[in-house]
């Protein structure tokens, strides 16, 4: 995990009150697994991602958005370099407009969250 993502998990903890022996209670895991998370040396699992978003009533995106942030503009890189298909069938009739729908989307949302 980024130690952007350990600094937010941390800050979260500290700002709900919570000691790390309430959070490892809470999520049934050690004490010590979440001072890694917190340290940035342990990378908590799916399910602990959701535990750790209702535990301290933030959203799981709100731990990534550097991540999607980068993502979102990676995604859009490549769909304006994507290749046109050579012989389009009517299995990808809705290929073209969906496409222009996730474009249209990211651009969105990159605008929104003033990432552009």
């Amino acid at each position: 995990m980024t130690t952007q993502f350990a600094l937010d998990v941390y800050l979260a903890r500290i700002k709900s009150g919570y000691t790390q022996s309430d959070v490892a209670h809470l999520l049934d895991i050690s004490r010590v697994t979440i001072s890694r998370f917190e340290r940035g040396n342990s990378e908590p699992s799916l399910q602990d991602i959701l535990a750790l978003s209702l535990v301290y009533g933030r959203s799981f995106e709100s731990f990534f958005a550097d991540k999607l942030r980068r993502r979102r503009q990676r995604l859009l890189k490549r769909l304006q370099n994507l290749q046109p298909l050579t012989q389009p069938t009517t299995k990808h009739a809705n290929r073209e407009a969906n496409l222009q729908r996730l474009a249209r989307r990211l651009e969105a949302d990159l605008a929104i969250h003033d990432w552009a």
